[in-house]
């Protein structure tokens, strides 16, 4: 049997949790589930509620020691080179492109599963997060532009579940939304002089090299114009996009106004965790039992095996070879 410890985030402003205590009724093996102390205060959880469930409430420290390491933000750790080899971990890692990243990681030997991997019936596990994301998005950086939706037009990159929260939140606030599909996207640098705002929501294959907005595209879009870009790839469907946090959201280049935040969920921290909470007791009892192969979501989701790179996407985003291993199946 594995444990899995269930850690606070190093992003201070990460408020979003991955297990609450009325979810944990779904794991079988809940004893051996640690959870950091004062892991709900964020959410008004104080840790009786979880210890009545039936884990065990531990420090920071503790947590770390599991064999399986569940933090939400696992790219933002600064405790990776402090864990061990057969220890895993479990979170979004956005891994691909991030060199740095991948060395930390296959330095000491971990396996990774990574929850932007995670899909069923070819629908992402989180997709409710993804859908709150760009609900969030929307309505966090309208509040910074200082303008109302109302009669803007607003051009939406996307029909996924990220594209699909902006869209419901733009036209129930007025905006004259166009949305630019697989079909459509190749007109819209033509088009861009038309639009106060621009939103993607489109996450980019960071082995890409084209763009659907360039650089030089902004000196032809409106006078303090914006663009939301909630998937936050650095130079990805948007050139000029570099990931921004809740500090310090926006910047601006070339008199266009950019929202790049990479964790918009976390502005609306009560709902996502719910969301969140609900699909991740699904693969806990899995873990510990270490019974990963036999569960096709998981397998899928794991990139890095033993310090190993698996990931076929990850392995072609990285630049240094040294990094890459032959494949391990398991």
């Amino acid at each position: 049997m594995k444990t899995v410890g269930f850690v606070i985030s190093d992003l201070v402003s990460e408020k979003r949790r991955g297990l609450l205590p009325e979810d944990i009724k779904d794991i079988k093996h809940h004893s051996k589930v640690y959870v950091e102390a004062g892991y709900g205060e964020v959410l008004g959880i104080n840790d009786i509620e979880y210890e009545e469930m039936g884990v065990q409430i531990c420090s920071h420290e503790e947590a770390l020691k599991q064999d399986i390491i569940c933090d939400l933000k696992v790219g933002n750790a600064s405790y990776l080179e402090q864990l061990t080899p057969q220890q895993a971990v479990f979170g979004w890692i956005h891994a691909e492109g991030n060199e740095e990243l991948v060395d930390r990681l296959c330095q000491n030997k971990l396996t990774v599963i990574a929850w932007e991997d995670l899909y069923e019936a070819n629908r992402h596990v989180f997709w409710e997060n993804n859908h709150i994301a760009g609900q969030a998005a929307v309505l966090h950086a309208f509040t910074l532009f200082g303008k109302f939706p109302k009669r803007l037009k607003v051009a939406l990159i996307g029909r996924g579940n990220v594209s699909m929260g902006a869209y419901e939140i733009l036209i129930s606030l007025g905006a004259e939304v166009s949305i630019y599909n697989r079909e459509r996207v190749k007109y819209l640098s033509e088009e861009i002089d038309q639009f106060d705002v621009v939103v993607n929501g489109v996450l980019w294959n960071k082995s890409r090299e084209d763009h659907l907005i360039y650089r030089k595209d902004l000196k032809r879009m409106k006078n303090n114009a914006m663009i939301i870009d909630v998937s936050a790839d650095t130079a990805g469907a948007i050139e000029s996009s570099r990931p921004t946090g809740l500090e310090d959201p926006i910047y601006k280049l070339d008199g266009v106004l950019h929202y790049v935040v990479d964790h918009t969920p976390s502005i609306f921290f009560h709902s996502a965790s719910e969301s969140i909470s609900k699909e991740v007791v699904r693969y806990i009892d899995y873990l510990i039992e270490d019974n990963i192969k036999n569960q096709t979501t998981l397998s899928n989701a794991v990139i890095i095996k033993d310090g190993h790179v698996i990931n076929e996407k990850v392995r072609k985003s990285m630049n240094r070879k040294g990094l890459i291993n032959e494949k391990i199946k398991f």
